[in-house]
């Protein structure tokens, strides 16, 4: 295992607390002192790590992303079927560190804020066409081709619900009830 370097835990921290900071104030009015005041760190920290207010909810919006891809590669790694692997996206969207308040409120700025960002709407469409490419890849082993897009908008925005949902919560969020629900909802877009 490599050690992390110190720019890299760094960068970590002013992630985390721009998480913290973005769901406390919310991404149009939080500033970059706020942020900093969260983190620790002097907002010159951040414009030297991030260049801006922008390239920090990029770079903060990567490192969600990231956890997402791992959570999907773990479940993937164990799923032998079709439905199994159905199950796999859907269990990576409500992770244990992912299906957080903080984290599903910032997602929720995050797409809100991305038709107006040339960077931050590049990561909306990359996200989407994943999301959209791995439940059609499963589906299509398990429904007719006339059901299919149905049955991805009906996972798909039952998922997008639930983080909405989540990102208002002003309780902690219970990952594995989630994921639970998710497979009841699974089984019954695909009897």
């Amino acid at each position: 295992m490599s050690r992390k370097r110190i720019r890299d835990i760094r960068n970590e921290e002013l992630i985390e607390a721009t998480i913290v900071a973005v769901h406390k104030r919310g991404y149009g009015v939080v500033t970059m002192a706020e942020i900093a005041r969260e983190a620790g760190a002097s907002a010159a920290s951040i414009n030297y790590y991030f260049g801006s207010k922008e390239g920090l909810m990029e770079a903060t919006m990567l490192h969600l992303l990231g956890k997402l891809r791992r959570a999907m590669s773990e479940g993937y790694a164990t799923a032998r079927t079709p439905r199994e692997r159905l199950y796999a996206v859907m269990d990576a969207n409500f992770a244990d560190d992912l299906f957080t308040v903080p984290q599903c409120s910032i997602w929720m700025q995050f797409w809100a804020n991305a038709p107006y960002s040339p960077r931050l709407s590049r990561l909306h469409r990359i996200n989407r066409s994943r999301v959209r490419s791995h439940f059609l890849a499963e589906l299509r082993a398990l429904l007719p081709a006339g059901q299919l897009e149905t049955a991805r908008q009906a996972l798909q925005c039952y998922m997008d619900g639930v983080w909405l949902q989540a990102a208002q919560s002003e309780e902690a969020l219970n990952p594995e009830d989630a994921r639970a629900a998710a497979h009841r909802v699974v089984d019954l877009v695909i009897p």
